[in-house]
């Protein structure tokens, strides 16, 4: 069920501040945006769930339908940009959480959302320019973790496995990124957060039919799928729904379904498709 289909005109810049961002560093894709918000937290409210994980699903499952786009984040400078009209896997997962933290602190408006936004999108909570984004998932796993927003359950999974990585995609291939291509200094900004010969869990894709793993996983679970591709840790996010048989199955917003959807095939067999995914990482919303 798509709830939230509603026409845009250009937004001006917001009046109010989020975390650390000023006014004139906030953007919005329309001027329904945060009318679109207050109604998905008035929704939240009224559900009266109080489970971490029951909110990311109801979430979820309120954004289905919402189209997919990429790169909405990008442009002339680092904005505080929200966007709940088209959302890309990662910008899928960033307002499930947002949603879902407002939504626990008993907190209903956007001003909170954008809060929550920034708190989980920039390392340490704060933006600044385009290096403060965190732009890989293990960074981004690791810093949300430390800060007690995220909890990585892959360690503790069944059959939990490690590997080690050069995590440095960005800076061996600048010219694949509009704030790259013709900024040496930003370049080198990036490369200071990259990470080497790092060491992170997950786990094989051979092993997500398994009854011990199935039984650990949750509806609301965050997940990652991870890659062999070279210097990238994943290549794709999304969140798990178990259905009445146990098995999980992949809610994301899909580039080639081009919106958000629950895809067809249970995880196990979505993997199977692309042999590049690996396996994956799972990470839960602290209470």
């Amino acid at each position: 069920m798509f709830v939230l289909l509603v026409a845009c005109a250009p937004k001006q810049p917001a009046q109010q501040v989020a975390q650390a961002a000023t006014t004139a560093q906030m953007r919005f894709h329309c001027d329904s945006d945060t009318t679109m918000i207050n109604q998905l937290l008035a929704k939240g409210y009224e559900s009266n769930i109080t489970d971490a994980n029951a909110l990311v699903e109801f979430y979820a499952r309120q954004l289905l339908g919402t189209p997919y786009v990429a790169h909405t984040l990008e442009g002339d400078e680092e904005m505080l940009t929200i966007n709940i009209h088209e959302l890309d896997c990662l910008t899928f997962i960033e307002t499930l959480y947002a949603l879902t933290r407002a939504t626990l602190e008993h907190r209903y408006s956007w001003r909170d959302f954008a809060a929550n936004i920034e708190n989980v999108r920039y390392r340490g909570g704060k933006m600044g320019d385009y290096s403060s984004r965190i732009h890989y998932m293990s960074e981004w796993i690791i810093d949300n973790n430390m800060r007690g927003n995220l909890k990585e359950i892959t360690p503790d999974l069944p059959h939990a496995d490690y590997m080690i990585k050069n995590i440095d995609y960005m800076t061996k291939h600048p010219d694949q990124y509009r704030q790259l291509k013709n900024d040496s200094v930003m370049v080198e900004k990036i490369r200071r957060y990259e990470l080497r010969n790092h060491r992170y869990p997950y786990l094989k894709r051979s092993w997500l039919n398994d009854k011990g793993v199935k039984a650990a996983l949750r509806s609301g679970d965050f997940v990652s799928l991870v890659t062999k591709m070279e210097g990238l840790d994943v290549s794709h996010n999304g969140i798990i729904i178990v259905d009445e048989k146990g098995d999980p199955y992949l809610l994301d917003a899909s580039m080639s379904g081009g919106k958000v959807m629950l895809e067809a095939k249970p995880l196990f067999k979505y993997l199977e498709r692309s042999k590049s995914n690996i396996g994956i990482r799972v990470y839960r919303m602290m209470q």
